[in-house]
C-alpha cells in the first residue's frame, strides 16, 4: 500500500496520532486534522518526514459543520499541490471527546457537545468529502466497547457510538455502488489522556480495569494504531459494514 492517502481527523494527539504513525509505517501518505493544536500537529508532521513519510495537517473544528466547505476546498487544494492527486484513499472519522456525566445529571448542552462531535461531524463531513474520496477507498468510523459493555457515567456517549455503528452499516450499503468499505472499529480501555488519562496515570484505576480483560492488561495506543492500519489494509478488503471489537477480550 504505497502512494496511498489516508485522512485522519484529530490526529495531532492520542490514537489519531498512533493510527498515523502506523498507517506512515506502512507507505501510507498522511492528511491529519486538529483542532487546537497545532505544536502537536507539527510535531507529529515531523516525526512522519524523520521516518521517511509524508504528512500534512489541516485545521478542523469538527463541531463546526460551516467550515466544511471551504475545509473541502483546502483538502483539495493539498491534494494537488503536495501529493499530485484529485482525490485521496482512506477517511477515518477519529476526532471526539471525551465526557463523564451520570445519566441523571448528563446536561442538554454535553448531549449536544457528544453528538456534535461524535455523529454531526461524522455525518457530514464525510457527505461533503466523498466527490474527494476514490471509488473503492474505505472509511473507518470509531465506536467504543461501552456499547458492549456498561460503566457508569458513559450512558450518553456510548448512545451516540451507537448511533455511528447503525451509520457505518447503512453507509456500507449505500456507498457500496462506489465499492467503498465502510467499517468501524470499537477500542475498550486504552492508557490515552481519554477522560483526565484516569487509565493511563492512575495505578488504581488501571489495576481494576485490567483485571475485567482477558489478556490483563489495559489497551495501549499501538493496540490502536496497528488495528486501523490492518482494516485498511488490502488484507481486510471484503470486511464490510461491520465493527471490530479491539479491546484484549474487555469484559467478556
Amino acid at each position: 500500500m504505497t502512494n496511498q492517502i489516508a485522512l485522519i481527523t484529530g490526529a495531532s494527539r492520542g490514537l489519531g496520532r498512533n493510527m498515523a504513525l502506523h498507517l506512515a509505517k506502512r507507505g501510507i501518505y498522511i492528511i491529519g486534522t486538529y483542532r487546537s493544536g497545532a505544536a502537536e500537529a507539527e510535531s507529529l508532521m515531523r516525526e512522519i518526514e524523520a521516518q521517511g513519510g509524508k504528512a500534512v495537517m489541516l485545521a478542523l473544528d469538527i463541531t463546526d459543520t460551516a467550515s466544511y466547505q471551504d475545509f473541502s476546498s483546502a483538502l483539495s487544494n493539498v491534494l494537488k499541490s503536495d501529493f499530485s492527486r484529485e482525490r485521496f484513499d482512506f477517511l477515518v472519522n477519529n476526532a471526539g471527546n471525551g465526557l463523564f456525566s451520570n445519566f441523571i445529571d448528563a446536561t442538554e448542552e454535553q448531549f449536544a457537545s457528544l453528538v456534535a462531535t461524535h455523529l454531526r461531524g461524522p455525518v457530514f463531513l464525510t457527505q461533503k468529502l466523498l466527490p474527494l474520496l476514490e471509488d473503492g477507498g474505505r472509511i473507518l468510523n470509531v465506536s467504543s466497547g461501552f456499547l458492549r459493555f456498561t460503566l457508569p457515567g458513559y450512558s450518553v456517549y456510548a448512545a451516540v457510538k451507537a448511533a455511528v455503528e447503525v451509520l457505518t452499516r447503512y453507509m456500507a450499503v449505500e456507498l457500496g455502488s462506489r465499492q467503498i468499505r465502510v467499517n468501524a472499529i470499537a477500542p475498550g480501555a486504552i492508557a490515552t489522556d481519554f477522560g483526565g488519562g484516569a487509565v493511563r496515570d492512575n495505578k488504581d484505576v488501571n489495576a481494576y480495569v485490567a483485571q475485567g480483560i482477558a489478556l490483563g492488561r489495559v489497551g495501549l495506543p499501538d493496540d490502536i494504531g496497528g488495528a486501523v492500519a490492518a482494516i485498511l489494509s488490502d488484507d481486510m478488503a471484503w470486511a464490510n459494514g461491520t465493527t471490530f471489537d479491539v479491546s484484549g477480550g474487555q469484559l467478556l
